[in-house]
């Protein structure tokens, strides 16, 4: 295998190949951070082998099973874990998506003995970190819908430090396939915190595997089970698309059976079963299609798929009357920056 190698942006804003060795424990709870943990051992980050252990619970085996036989070589797929690994020996590379998860939070605050902490793409959630990370002020790593407690507010403060601490040391390294500003990642360099942009690259090399036949694709939004927007605009807005012609609904994993049943009556809309990321299911297009979305993670990622096809992509930005009043106005904000070519 011929390993296409990311380039690192360090303290001197140079850009440098990086070869890798060693083995790396990659901790899943998605599956956009499985295919993230993919892309970046084939751009040669994460070392010769690595272990990829999915957390108990998430729905990852279409995924798993759709990378089984054109994984890079040196993907291993452990059983599926209630708790992330505690790797063993310095040399080893601790592998997460999610900085804002309790149990990865209590790992790093343990004592990781690796000798680099990678945090692969989960999207806008990573944007977001980055954002606090390069915060002058101490800021909580915590989700912005969720109701913290005290304690969990002081974990998440307790893990930026942490996480500084570890830039400061050289050993913690950042990849996403979104677009980090430039000052934003001449802020990183300066406080030790490596960076690696790829593009999909693996995944472009791939045999696309489903084709649809609707013209119209809408990707489906968790932001009326988050609680952030109402559901009644929702709604109206998916009627509103059928009443133009069939149109193909590709659920995200976080909707509730009950408003998947209130979509599935809507006359010329075929829902889809989840299974893959929609970067895997959706970045090639037939004559004819567009895609439709809300602003989320896959508009910037299937920008960079589709390429040319990019033009059938059309984002909804959410109106000021579909947000809910517990919204905070920095969160959308934050959701509504994804529209942003």
């Amino acid at each position: 295998m011929t390993l296409t190698m990311m380039k690192l942006t360090q303290h001197d804003t140079h850009e440098v190949p990086r070869p890798r060795f060693g083995t790396a424990h990659v901790w899943v709870e998605s599956p956009l951070q499985l295919l993230s943990a993919v892309e970046t051992h084939a751009a040669g980050l994460l070392g010769t082998d690595i272990r990829i252990i999915p957390r108990q619970g998430m729905p990852l085996e279409a995924t798993t099973q759709a990378m089984l036989d054109h994984a890079p070589d040196g993907v291993h797929f452990e059983p599926a874990a209630r708790k992330p690994p505690q790797p063993k020996g310095a040399a080893d590379r601790y592998v997460t998506g999610d900085a804002y998860s309790g149990k990865i939070q209590r790992t790093l605050l343990a004592g990781v003995r690796a000798k680099e902490i990678v945090i692969i793409d989960d999207g806008m959630a990573t944007l977001a970190l980055i954002k606090q990370l390069i915060s002058d002020e101490p800021t909580p790593l915590v989700r912005a819908r969720t109701k913290n407690s005290a304690a969990r507010v002081a974990m998440g403060l307790a893990t930026w430090h942490r996480l500084r601490q570890l830039a400061r040391e050289g050993r913690l390294l950042v990849v996403s396939a979104l677009i980090v500003d430039p000052e934003s990642r001449q802020k990183m360099a300066d406080l030790g915190i490596k960076f690696a942009q790829h593009k999909f690259e693996w995944l472009a090399t791939q045999p696309v595997a489903e084709r649809f036949i609707e013209p119209t694709l809408l990707i489906g939004s968790a932001m009326v089970a988050d609680e952030l927007i109402h559901e009644q605009p929702y709604l109206r807005w998916i009627e509103e698309i059928a009443s133009e012609g069939p149109v193909a609904y590709f659920p995200h994993r976080r909707e509730t059976p009950e408003l998947l049943a209130k979509i599935s009556k809507i006359d010329q809309v075929v829902l889809k079963e989840h299974t893959v990321p929609i970067e895997m299911r959706l970045r090639a297009l037939r004559p004819g299609q567009e895609i439709r979305a809300l602003p989320s993670t896959v508009i910037p990622s299937l920008r960079l798929l589709l390429g040319p096809d990019a033009r059938f992509l059309y984002p909804q930005a959410v109106l000021d009357s579909w947000w809910t009043p517990g919204t905070p106005l920095e969160l959308r904000e934050h959701l509504s920056s994804s529209l942003k070519v």
